[in-house]
């Protein structure tokens, strides 16, 4: 509610932005940076793997190339994130970099979410033949999210926001008028539901992990079995860390965009919050190959090898004419 005597517009006498990035502003552009070198080369490892190996496709081998695309492609966005950092930038170039990063923490998003869906049908119903199961219709769902993503964030292009003083500033607090409000609460919702199904999938797992006779008497098989919950848990654990905390201050931090919120100290706050959060959704494409690294033989092999200076053997794990995710359910 708005505050009498207190001021709400973001605005000081001077007409400049009174919303900043406070005790983040030299941190931001220097963990971008970290993020930056990290990815580029987990990612760049990972498209080799993915990429430029002989390979049996398979349903997950094409969503994991899919999803290692998205993360490489946020990556790149960091350089002129950090180059513009708190600077009024060309407006479309911005925003064309804006939109060009939220299309592919969304694209991460869903192809970890059919990831999931891969691994839950393939453990729970594995006698089942299902369409999401073949390759051609894979890549088809890939496409359709791509197209998707790009369809929808472009009519966020079509508006000019730059009406007060922080919408000048790059990456920064701009401020959203009705159906722009509505949209990114929509994309919340998504993200709501899309987020409680991933939880459902892996909780079945998880259940019918536990309950499957590895030979119970055998401490091995035991042993076995408690790595394989423990995987279980690797993409549910970075989709949360990732994810969830933006889209939780998502839904104030628009209100706020709106006018809802007016109080300056509670936009500041959120503006605060929300670059954190954002921050984290950028860690997840350091994140990512971890998954990559629990659920293939073939990356997990080629990793090891490149740590240990064997990349001769490298080379030849990834020649090899076998499935990515050979492995995928380790059961």
């Amino acid at each position: 509610m708005m505050e009498l005597g207190v001021n709400t517009s973001g605005v000081d006498v001077n007409g400049n932005c009174e919303i900043h990035d406070g005790i983040l502003s030299p941190a931001l552009p220097i963990l971008y940076s970290i993020i930056c070198f990290f990815g580029l080369v987990s990612n760049t490892m990972t498209i080799f793997v993915f990429f430029l190996r002989k390979h049996s496709d398979s349903s997950m081998a094409v969503y994991m190339r899919h999803l290692a695309i998205a993360d490489f492609l946020l990556v790149l966005c960091l350089p002129m994130r950090v180059y513009y950092h708190n600077s009024q930038g060309p407006f479309y170039i911005c925003k064309v970099l804006g939109i060009f990063f939220y299309v592919n923490m969304y694209a991460s998003i869903l192809f970890l979410s059919l990831i999931s869906l891969d691994r839950y049908l393939k453990i729970i119903k594995p006698v089942w033949v299902l369409r999401i199961h073949r390759v051609r219709w894979s890549h088809r769902a890939s496409f359709s999210v791509w197209a998707s993503l790009v369809l929808g964030m472009s009519l966020f292009f079509l508006r000019n926001d730059r009406q007060q003083p922080c919408d000048m500033i790059c990456f920064h607090f701009h401020h959203k008028g009705l159906l722009g409000g509505l949209a990114n609460l929509t994309m919340v919702a998504f993200f709501c539901a899309t987020f409680i199904l991933v939880l459902c999938f892996y909780a079945s797992i998880t259940t019918k992990v536990r309950t499957m006779s590895l030979g119970n008497q055998d401490p091995k098989a035991q042993r076995r079995k408690s790595r394989v919950v423990r995987k279980t848990f690797v993409v549910p654990v970075i989709f949360t860390l990732c994810f969830l905390p933006y889209h939780l201050v998502r839904v104030p931090y628009v209100l706020a965009q709106m006018d809802l919120i007016q109080a300056l100290d509670s936009k500041q706050i959120l503006h605060i919050l929300n670059e954190l959060t954002l921050l984290l959704s950028s860690l997840n494409s350091c994140l990512d190959p971890i998954i990559y690294y629990f659920l293939s033989c073939t990356y997990r092999r080629t990793i090891l090898c490149a740590l240990q200076g064997q990349f001769k053997t490298m080379y030849a794990v990834t020649s090899r004419h076998i499935i990515i995710n050979q492995s995928i359910t380790e059961i």
